[in-house]
Order: structure tokens, then sequence, then C-alpha cells
């Protein structure tokens, strides 16, 4: 499968989110998407980042943004994921890993010298348009939802 690139069209899925509600991405066609994979609940990173989202939701709001998180844990795990830091976004469940394989961000990774299959942590900023309009690849937590909040402003 050819690799996604800013000003495709983003890949249609259906998945579940922490609550077992189907969500497509196709509804959210109108306003901005915030999409992104991380690794695992509950994870500092992965907690870092989620709790970065939430504490700007407000601002994402005001862009007329929607998040949505995805990875590969299951929806019992979103829901004491969400639940524990007052997730106030959809975690979206990947467990057949269809939507991470689509979006080129699953397969093998390096990590502390070991190798292992998952998800690189990445985000996709698409349009109203349902285009592309962003790639971040290989994120780094540090500083990532002010490069989102930049990206959305221009």
């Amino acid at each position: 499968m050819e690799e996604l690139k800013e000003g495709d069209i983003a890949p249609d899925f259906e998945i579940e989110n922490e609550n077992g509600k189907a969500v497509k991405l196709s509804d959210f066609v109108g306003k901005n998407v915030v999409l992104y994979f991380y690794p695992r609940d509950d994870t500092p990173g992965c907690t870092k980042e989620a709790c970065d989202f939430r504490d700007g939701m407000f601002n994402l709001k005001k862009m007329d943004a929607e998040v949505l998180g995805v990875s590969n844990d299951d929806t019992s795990s979103h829901k004491k994921f969400s639940s524990k830091y007052g997730l106030n976004f959809s975690i979206l469940s990947d467990t057949a890993k269809e939507v991470s394989i689509k979006y080129g961000v699953y397969g093998e990774k390096t990590f502390m010298g070991k190798k292992s299959m998952g998800i690189t942590r990445s985000t996709f900023i698409i349009g109203k348009d349902g285009k592309i309009k962003k790639i971040f690849r290989s994120v780094k937590v540090d500083g990532h939802f002010e490069e989102v909040k930049n990206s959305l402003g221009s």
C-alpha cells in the first residue's frame, strides 16, 4: 500500500470508541479532525499526549476541530484510561489493526534496543473537506500539542 501524503483523501473507517459506540471518520466531514495514533493506554508518553489534547480541547474546539485517539488496545482498556484521566474526546479501539495499517503507522519498531510490532506515534490533521492537511510521523510528545494547534491555525 502506498504511504499516505498530505493532500490525499483520508481513508474512512468505522471502529468502536471507549464506550463501544461505532465511530466513522466520515461522520466528521465539515469539521477539522486531529486523528492521532498512540502505542498504548496508560503509559507515560501516551498519557501525557492524551492529557495535552484534553487540556487543549477548548482551543481546538474554537478551531472547529475534533480529536480522535487510536490505539490497538481494546474498549475496556480505553474506558479505564479515559475515565482515569477525564478524557473529553473519543479514543478508538483498533484491535484488528486495520486502521493503523491503512494509515501506515503499524509495523516493526525499536524501543530501547528491542524490536516489536506496534503503532508508531503519529498524528494526521484532516481538513473539513476530508483531505489530509498535515502529517506528523514519529511524534515526540513534548511540544506536539502546540504543533497541532499551529497547523490547524494555518
